[in-house]
């Protein structure tokens, strides 16, 4: 059994509370989370360091305008941070800081993450015109009875990884029917246990539902294997192939928000990819005509094979393409494919070695001649 903080308050009086006491009792330095920046109620990421300014602070708000591992990345890329600061995070954007630390891109010293069993986030289309606010009632609804909320991004609906792996602190959401009326945390590690020391509710030793939890993730994988299906008749051939990439602007949207799509300077960018006159001239003569940008398909396929051992479907991709190409059901469904066969699960644990990177004497044995 873990270790459970009760806090006798809805969840999102709750946390907030919770973060209220790790400021004001000198705990952490700083939170980083969710926070409204406008009276219009756009939110973006911020490091909160006093505890009033925790007022416009939502940390659990159904939205991601980026990934959050990926800011983090940036936080501590120089090192690690010298005070300790807590981090309220998805699960998908945990995993994908862990990614990148594990590739030297960030430090996990001295930041303490708090998580959730993780209903999905909406499109960021839809933080226009108070979309979000005005579905938020019917979202918490479906998150209360363990149902996937409407209009969520397509890879949510289908996303496997609802349960955070590492997190020192994992909010109860899912499937928990009162969350309008306490607010549950479990304290999966020895720092979480001392960071909610002292704290005022009551300590228990619980587990999260797995029957309520097993019956939502039944449903994730319903959804998952749907999209699948859909992409896969949807991508029959060369042709099909061709069709859906076909579309790409070449506007490199989907790789600056990619968590995982670090590189100062992408290969896609460089001036080694530009296509001189005479590029141009022997396509030319061979087609006969030609797409402005070129080589968009070939930029899909490289990185779709530089990303696919770490992608964590949080959906950043196809949330910023322009063209809706569904970026994120095809880099998953491609990502599970290779990440099966070396039983990987990108972020699971950050002392698990990166495939890639490594070296195994009978790896991959079932596949030789």
């Amino acid at each position: 059994m873990t270790k459970t903080l009760k806090i006798n308050k809805n969840v999102e009086q709750g946390i907030l509370e919770l973060l209220r006491f790790l400021l004001d009792g000198g705990k952490v330095s700083g939170v980083f989370t969710l926070k409204r920046i406008n009276k219009e109620g756009s939110v973006a990421y911020s490091l909160v360091t006093r505890s009033d300014e925790l007022e416009d602070a939502v940390p659990l708000f159904p939205l991601m305008p980026v990934n959050a591992g990926k800011l983090l990345s940036r936080f501590s890329l120089r090192g690690k941070s010298n005070k300790p600061v807590a981090a309220v995070v998805k699960p998908c954007e945990l995993r994908a800081f862990i990614e990148l630390v594990k590739r030297e891109q960030g430090s996990l010293e001295n930041i303490f993450f708090i998580s959730s069993t993780c209903g999905g986030v909406y499109p960021i289309e839809m933080a226009v015109d108070g979309a979000v606010e005005n579905n938020l009632s019917k979202y918490w609804e479906a998150v209360k009875k363990g149902e996937i909320p409407a209009q969520i991004r397509p890879a949510c609906r289908g996303c496997v990884e609802f349960k955070p792996y590492t997190a020192d602190m994992t909010v109860d959401l899912v499937g928990s029917s009162d969350i309008d009326k306490r607010c549950m945390i479990l304290l999966n590690t020895k720092n979480g246990e001392e960071l909610a020391q002292d704290m005022k509710g009551d300590f228990l030793e619980k587990e999260l539902d797995k029957k309520i939890l097993d019956k939502f993730q039944n449903k994730r994988e319903a959804e998952r294997k749907k999209l699948f299906d859909e992409i896969e008749e949807k991508m029959k051939g060369l042709d099909g192939f061709i069709d859906i990439f076909g579309k790409c602007l070449g506007c490199h949207g989907c790789s600056k928000v990619c968590p995982i799509c670090y590189c100062k300077l992408c290969e896609f960018e460089s001036p080694d990819s530009e296509y001189k006159p005479s590029n141009y001239e022997s396509d030319l003569k061979k087609r006969g005509g030609l797409k402005v940008p070129p080589g968009t398909v070939y930029f899909q396929i490289g990185r779709l094979d530089h990303i696919a051992i770490s992608c964590v479907g949080c959906g950043a991709c196809e949330d910023v393409c322009p063209v809706d190409i569904p970026i994120s059901i095809i880099f998953k469904k491609v990502g599970e494919s290779v990440q099966k066969l070396f039983d990987y699960i990108p972020g699971r644990d950050v002392k698990e070695e990166i495939p890639l990177l490594t070296f195994e004497k009978d790896e991959l044995s079932e596949v030789e001649d």
